[in-house]
């Protein structure tokens, strides 16, 4: 029995206790993805999208599935911190895939809603139905496995004209010991002009084998904006698939940094539609690999309404037999004129054994527009590292200055000082092999 086959039975056997503590929403999604993911299975490497990702293979695993939410009941917030110095945040913590929330939260601006699906889904039944997998049911099937198996979506809703001043922080946790596959989800909707920074933190605190699914989709308001900030850190052991789609309408501002310090086998896909003309997007992405790491980043920016901006910058550092992968579209329909999109990707292979597999894509159908793209994979600077070390700076350090200047240029792009300051700090150790795994994290250090 293949192990498509298996999710299939997992999933009918056991209908009952996955639908029992959800709400109406949910179960009514689940439904229509499973009748897809039955028909699809997984992607295979013949899938042009995942030619370079054997995902397939990683789900073979014989993972369990904490269907009756045991792990609801443990407190995460007692046994693990997550704090970046100088940077107040209103928390929300997911243990495996189970929401925790926080007592702190009742402290936010009035009107915004920070909980579960299947308790907000009760009082505001029009808000949910409207957006829970309005997006992601064009997904693919990773995306179908998910809305099949999901039994709990995280939700941040931000009022018309509410600015949330200090940062919202969501803590994703990996935390058993036993080999786990966990679904996650989380929706995003800003309303008309309101603004939000959202950090999403994704770590793991065993060392067992562990696959984490998870689903993202953002509703951005006219003239809203949004900082979404996503910080992977955890184990080689640990297999992650993420999915973010976002929507944007008019005179809207989105801003995301996805960057993967520390991991095993990672695959992010990013769907931004522009869907309201004077709207803006920048995406940027770090990717740092060795051993034998694999991060895949695709992107797609679909630009539907004319008068639009999207700047996109992703940089990946791979060493030993780490492999990077970067497939990133720029779409421009006919009646987006006058749009303005630029897409970058750099690479730098530190081995001979490392390997980075580049597309960058620009489809163009309308004829007033100002675009690039461009890709580039190398080495450091052999004569950069001679000159440094003609005036005294050893071999070893020379290459960790450049590393750390090749992925400065990233970092420098996030809004939160106090972040972006911790992130260098963290970069700068992730070269030189001191950001060790520890039981807490490694922000806090």
């Amino acid at each position: 029995m293949d192990c498509v086959q298996e999710y299939i039975e997992l999933f009918e056997n056991n209908r009952t206790l996955i639908d029992g503590p959800c709400c109406k929403k949910l179960n009514e999604e689940r439904e229509k993805a499973f009748v897809r993911f039955k028909t699809e299975g997984f992607p295979g490497l013949k899938d042009e999208n995942w030619r370079h990702t054997n995902v397939a293979k990683k789900f073979a695993t014989n993972f369990g599935m904490d269907l009756g939410r045991k792990s609801a009941t443990s407190n995460i917030k007692g046994s693990f911190t997550c704090d970046v110095p100088n940077l107040k945040t209103y928390k929300g913590y997911v243990l495996n895939d189970n929401f925790v929330a926080d007592e702190n939260n009742r402290l936010l601006p009035e009107g915004v809603i920070i909980g579960s699906i299947n308790e907000i889904a009760a009082l505001h039944p029009e808000l949910i139905g409207k957006h829970y997998n309005s997006l992601a049911e064009k997904g693919d099937s990773t995306v179908q496995f998910n809305t099949s198996f999901a039994q709990e979506c995280m939700v941040l809703y931000v009022p018309k004209n509410v600015v949330i001043e200090e940062t919202v922080q969501i803590i994703a946790l990996l935390q058993t010991n036993v080999e786990i596959l966990t679904n996650r989800r989380l929706l995003v909707i800003m309303e008309e002009n309101s603004h939000a920074s959202l950090l999403l933190c994704d770590h793991s605190a065993t060392e067992r084998e562990s696959l984490s699914t998870s689903v993202t989709e953002i509703f951005i308001g006219r003239g809203a904006s949004l900082n979404l900030y996503e910080l992977e850190e955890t184990t080689d052991s640990n297999t992650r698939l993420g999915n973010l789609f976002v929507r944007q309408e008019h005179d809207s501002r989105f801003n995301h940094c996805n960057i993967t310090l520390t991991n095993g086998f990672t695959r992010n896909y990013v769907e931004v539609v522009l869907d309201g003309e004077g709207a803006e997007t920048n995406i940027n992405g770090l990717a740092i690999g060795d051993k034998m790491q694999h991060i895949d980043n695709r992107t797609l920016v679909d630009h539907r309404k004319g008068h639009c901006t999207s700047n996109e910058l992703y940089k990946y550092i791979l060493d030993e037999n780490s492999t990077g992968v970067f497939s990133g579209k720029m779409l421009i329909r006919t009646v987006a004129q006058q749009t303005v999109s630029q897409q970058t990707n750099r690479n730098l292979c530190l081995t001979s054994c490392a390997h980075m597999y580049a597309q960058p894509q620009l489809e163009i159908y309308a004829d007033d527009v100002k675009c690039s793209h461009g890709s580039t994979v190398g080495q450091l600077d052999e004569n950069a590292l001679f000159y440094m070390q003609q005036r005294g700076i050893p071999a070893e350090e020379a290459r960790h200055l450049l590393m750390y200047a090749f992925a400065g240029e990233v970092i420098d792009n996030i809004k939160l000082e106090a972040l972006r300051e911790r992130l260098h700090i963290l970069v700068e150790k992730r070269f030189r092999g001191e950001l060790n795994h520890c039981k807490g994290c490694n922000l806090c250090k």
